[in-house]
């Protein structure tokens, strides 16, 4: 059977619980990949987050997914009321890239190394373990997560496609 590609564009949020479900974050540099797997149960989430932290005091009514801190909780609740266990998750994070430079602005300027560190500290609180990682450098990346089989490849601008969890992978 065909693939089925699903999208996954800045700021949403996307499940998987079909053998032909693919979903894909196209074109992260700054912003965060997160994807979450349960092989028992066949269902697995990303998010792709621009940016590490929500405003609290912007008035927002409702959290969202293109903030890590509020992307992840809403991660971790979607994959759970598909029928996924958190204890079973495999848990991978990509992208983080610093895309932008200039002089003396180096630290105000890289949201990607921020990014990445919001999903870290996001995913322990949750008590969640980064099995693997594809981030920071200065080039774009595509993450896609296979349903049928837990794989995640990471292709890197200039470098190629590689499998992040070669050894994880379900075999169905």
């Amino acid at each position: 059977m065909p693939e089925i590609v699903h999208s996954v564009s800045i700021g949403e949020l996307k499940l998987g619980n079909s053998p032909n479900d693919l979903l894909v974050a196209y074109g992260l540099g700054s912003c965060v990949a997160i994807c979450v797997y349960d092989a028992v149960a066949g269902i697995g989430g990303m998010i792709h987050s621009l940016l590490p932290q929500s405003a609290k005091n912007n008035g927002a009514t409702a959290p969202t997914a293109k903030f890590v801190d509020e992307g992840v909780p809403l991660l971790l609740e979607a994959v759970k009321n598909a029928g996924a266990q958190t204890s079973r998750l495999e848990v991978y994070v990509c992208g983080g890239a610093q895309m932008l430079s200039a002089p003396g602005f180096k630290n105000t300027l890289n949201i990607g190394e921020r990014n990445v560190a919001a999903a870290e500290a996001a995913l322990a609180a949750a008590g969640l373990r980064i099995r693997g990682r594809d981030t920071g450098g200065t080039s774009g990346r595509t993450v896609k997560l296979r349903i049928d089989s837990g794989e995640i490849t990471v292709k890197t601008l200039g470098q190629g496609e590689k499998v992040l969890n070669p050894s994880l992978i379900k075999m169905r």
